[in-house]
């Protein structure tokens, strides 16, 4: 049986359809994992806490020297640290090594 030529037409996608099927779809882009956050305000929360209550605190320096007193206020570089018996401290938190708690008074 012979095959008779056709007139076929090329039928050929537009580019926006061709866009869409290459981009993901958007359920999978929100149900990515969220970025965290730059600051968790765990630091804030501690020294206004200790503030509050006026823990008796030990501050431990870099050059080994040790301070006892109590954290009357702070911002993002520094600490006022009052002492009893002895003057009052402002210290720079990259100054601080540690500190914590006062267990002895």
């Amino acid at each position: 049986m012979p095959v008779e030529p056709t007139n076929r037409k090329l039928i050929r996608p537009s580019f926006n359809d061709a866009k869409e099927k290459m981009e993901p779809p958007r359920k999978a882009a929100a149900q990515k994992r969220p970025v965290p956050p730059d600051q968790t305000n765990a630091e804030n929360f501690y020294y206004v806490k200790q503030m509050q209550s006026k823990t008796p605190m030990v501050v431990t320096l870099k050059d080994g020297e040790v301070l006892r007193g109590v954290i009357e206020w702070y911002d993002r570089g520094c600490l006022k640290f009052n002492r009893i018996g002895a003057p009052n401290l402002l210290l720079y938190k990259s100054n601080i090594k540690y500190m914590y708690k006062d267990e002895d008074e």
